[in-house]
């Protein structure tokens, strides 16, 4: 397969001195916007994908994340790292996960070592994971999956949380080994967040989510760039504070009979959504064929 400008642009962020974020989008739009105002790299993560589709993440299909990647890179030229869970399955579903993936235009995708089916209790904080042998299994299969060796195959372990810090890092270092480029990793508190880089020899990435309920520490792009960090994704960072505009303005429109939004700066909005999508580029293929 031919590399695409956004995986040769993702191996450069990567190759490159600076700390990438990753900011959580969960469809064209929102990536179109975070694009627009500057985000370098996004990220379709299981969790903010399972609500836009009203479910969890465990119940999302291969199919609606091949389908929702595909209309996302369609709409960015940034690069979209997507969130993979735990690769449909054994070896061989992980090899076709790949594959499907690596088509729909993604330039990452992360595979973790939690049970599949994995199962809604995650949100709980009880994660189920598999042997170091099967993750191992599964990250070789990735690898050997691959058409483009621009596409990047980055694992995941939550062993941190379930069998502490050390099982984490021995894991991270396998997995490493075994081929992927990067390691997505949970550290518990902000000691094991600073020691982590001293112990894992390869390009970590972090989840930096305001929303989360275990204590798991938040860190500046700065302090993660300090402290040997190249990647973190923003999974709430977005939707938490979308849903309650959405409830502000439902909630007006309910009690009031109005939705309380200013016309004068709705029509801003509306041209600002407008450009956005590119409906001037429309208007002109009209006007040059149908509409003349």
């Amino acid at each position: 397969m031919t590399t695409t400008p956004a995986r040769v642009r993702f191996r450069e962020l990567m190759a490159g001195p600076r700390f990438i974020l990753a900011l959580g989008v969960w469809d064209p739009y929102t990536a179109r916007v975070a694009e627009a105002l500057g985000i370098q790299c996004v990220h379709i993560g299981g969790y903010q994908l399972g609500a836009h589709y009203v479910t969890s993440e465990p119940l999302l299909t291969l199919t609606e994340l091949a389908t929702t990647t595909r209309y996302v890179t369609s709409a960015v030229r940034i690069p979209v790292v997507v969130d993979a869970g735990a690769g449909f399955g054994e070896p061989l579903h992980v090899m076709r996960t790949v594959k499907e993936l690596e088509r729909a235009g993604a330039v990452c995708i992360h595979i973790e070592d939690q049970i599949y089916p994995k199962r809604v209790h995650y949100h709980k904080g009880i994660e189920h994971v598999v042997s170091r042998a099967e993750m191992v299994a599964k990250i070789k299969a990735a690898v050997a999956a691959r058409t483009d060796p621009n596409f990047v195959i980055m694992g995941r372990t939550d062993a941190m949380k379930t069998s502490g810090f050390a099982e984490g890092v021995e894991r991270a270092n396998l997995y490493l080994e075994a081929g992927a480029e990067m390691v997505m990793i949970f550290p518990n508190t902000v000691e094991e967040v600073r020691q982590a880089p001293r112990e894992i020899k390869g390009l970590l990435a972090y989840t930096n989510s305001e929303g989360n309920r275990f204590g798991r520490p938040l860190f500046s792009a700065q302090e993660f760039e300090d402290m040997g960090y190249k990647l973190s994704t923003y999974p709430t960072a977005l939707l938490c504070p979308v849903t309650q505009e959405l409830k502000r303005v439902i909630t007006n429109l309910v009690t009031k009979g109005e939705s309380g939004l200013p016309q004068d700066k709705m029509i801003l909005w509306r041209k600002e959504v407008e450009d956005l999508i590119g409906l001037e580029e429309y208007y002109k293929i009209e006007s040059d064929t149908v509409e003349r």
